[in-house]
């Protein structure tokens, strides 16, 4: 232990299962402990990091507070800190490191009176790395009342899918577009940003004091981020000009892709029923045929046998795609979504902004057919790969980020639709989520089980708090420190990207931050970029 570290208190009870407590020193101030703060626990044989997760006043005998001193009766005070009144502080053990520093899971407790520091810089450098350690460890923040850097491990983050978390007005956004910068310029993978409020790609809003904006992904690595847009006109009023403008045709639409859209377009499941029969009669022409018989409902729905009123509802609901401005009956350019698969194969990140057609219906719709189609092409790369064993047919690690993940991964549309087959499966072939909700109560629990790394900001709703501490083992000591966060600014980290769980102040946004991605002023134009993949 280092000669630097502060003692604040010593171990006097605990047990495997329910956690360490230890009395606080009466020379530490009690109001400078805080639930979240990391400790360190001196074992005879190992060192154990500890979250603080809860505190408790505590006196000797209880006809103390029969009869509480004045505060101006200060000796008697004094005396009573001596002995007599003190505090205990819950502590969860989350991580032992032995003599050659090797990290590895709680299995034992120390003894009685083990002495309890601070932590200190070296200790948190131990355990979470450092940037100049490796490409792959990324600052995302400080822990609590320390300015040392806690560094998330990209290369892990990218194996599994991952979750933000938080109730609206907490920072999600910012904390996301920091770890997909930190995506782009470590390369550990790929990123494909469903950019539904347009916060991610040239520039964003601030709340708060200070610049009203802050620069987007684009802004940040002009050479390797690309701007699909839906709205194009939105996207240049913002002052930038996108990459790819997006066309869909109706034939890009499959059935499969009006799941989701269920709930939205208040879709009986005869209808779907009425459009997996039209579908297998007509192809890809399917809804270019559907929206054609407003008057012949009838006629037609005895033509592919289907019931003429589900027939009928299907027309009706279906023709709210006709006011969308970027699909047309038929294209007659190349596919956007091929455009899109060529980038992302050779390593460009894309972001598909929405602009003004941020409608839930549309962000539904959009994400699942490009993301049906990522899923197909990928796990014929990954097949490829399997088969020739060559490492240049091995595809790159994909990132797909999506906000309002419970309407793509609640309980129905999580069995049904491509992104519940992705959270669930696709890690074998390459594809991972990084889910952005403030209300996890409405996504899936088998999905949820599967997310491998969670970064979460307060949330207040008991549903919330529950469903994201699924399948975590101590929940209850966490439970506290979720209940505890400042509103903004931080957040607990956990799970397979982490080597324990952590209270962070986030990083900061700004122009420090810009000046570590280093890639904000190269002077290589991006059209050239482009012009080189095509």
């Amino acid at each position: 232990m280092s000669t630097e570290a502060i003692k604040i208190g010593t171990v006097v009870s605990g047990s495997l299962s329910e956690g360490l407590t230890m009395r606080l020193d009466p020379r530490c101030p009690l109001e400078s402990i805080k639930t979240g703060k990391f400790v360190s626990v001196a074992g005879d044989r190992y060192r154990y990091f500890s979250l603080i997760t809860d505190l408790r006043l505590e006196v000797s005998h209880p006809d103390i507070l029969l009869f509480p001193p004045s505060a101006s009766e200060h000796l008697l005070l004094k005396q009573l800190a001596i002995k007599d009144v003190y505090a205990h502080v819950m502590l969860r053990p989350m991580l032992m490191l032995d003599a050659n520093r090797q990290r590895l899971p709680v299995k034992t407790i120390p003894g009685h009176f083990s002495s309890v520091y601070e932590a200190q810089p070296d200790d948190v450098a131990a355990i979470f790395g450092t940037e100049e350690m490796a490409k792959r460890y990324f600052s995302i923040g400080v822990p609590l009342d320390m300015d040392t850097p806690v560094c998330l491990d990209l290369s892990k983050f990218t194996e599994r899918s991952n979750g933000i978390f938080g109730k609206t007005g907490t920072g999600k956004t910012f904390i996301t577009r920091l770890i997909l910068a930190g995506l782009v310029r470590s390369g550990e993978a790929v990123n494909l940003i469903f950019d539904m409020h347009s916060e991610y790609g040239y520039q964003a809003r601030k709340e708060g004091e200070g610049k009203m904006f802050v620069r987007g992904l684009k802004s940040l690595f002009p050479n390797k981020v690309v701007i699909f847009s839906l709205d194009p006109e939105a996207t240049r009023r913002r002052g930038c000009t996108p990459d790819v403008e997006v066309v869909l045709g109706y034939e890009d639409i499959h059935v499969d892709d009006v799941l989701t859209l269920q709930d939205e377009l208040s879709l009986h499941p005869t209808a779907l029923e009425a459009a997996y029969l039209i579908a297998s009669k007509y192809k890809d022409q399917w809804l270019s045929v559907l929206l054609q018989q407003e008057k012949n409902v009838k006629e037609f729905a005895a033509e592919v046998g289907a019931h003429p009123e589900s027939v009928g509802a299907l027309v009706r609901k279906l023709k709210r795609l006709e006011k969308f401005s970027f699909l047309v009956k038929q294209r007659t350019a190349g596919s956007v979504i091929d455009r899109m698969m060529e980038y992302l194969s050779k390593g460009m990140h894309v972001v598909l902004e929405f602009g003004n057609q941020s409608s839930m219906l549309c962000y539904l719709l959009v994400a699942n057919i490009i993301t049906r189609r990522i899923h197909e092409e990928y796990v014929s790369r990954t097949e490829r790969f399997l088969a020739s064993q060559n490492k240049a047919d091995e595809p790159s690690k994909l990132m797909i980020t999506i906000e309002e993940a419970h309407k793509f991964l609640n309980p129905t549309a999580a069995k049904q639709t491509i992104f519940g087959t992705i959270a669930r499966e696709m890690r074998k072939y390459y594809v991972a989520l990084l889910v952005v909700d403030q209300r996890p109560s409405g996504i899936d629990e088998e999905v949820l089980s599967q997310i491998g790394t969670k970064i979460i900001a307060l949330l207040n709703d008991e549903k919330d708090i529950q469903a994201v501490l699924t399948g975590v083992s101590n929940a209850s000591g966490l439970r506290s420190i979720l209940a505890s966060l400042d509103t903004k600014k931080q957040a607990l980290v956990m799970g397979h990207a982490m080597a324990m769980p952590v209270v962070i102040k986030t990083r900061e946004y700004d122009e420090v931050f810009y000046a570590a991605m280093g890639e904000g002023s190269a002077s290589k134009d991006p059209q050239a970029i482009i012009d080189e993949i095509f």
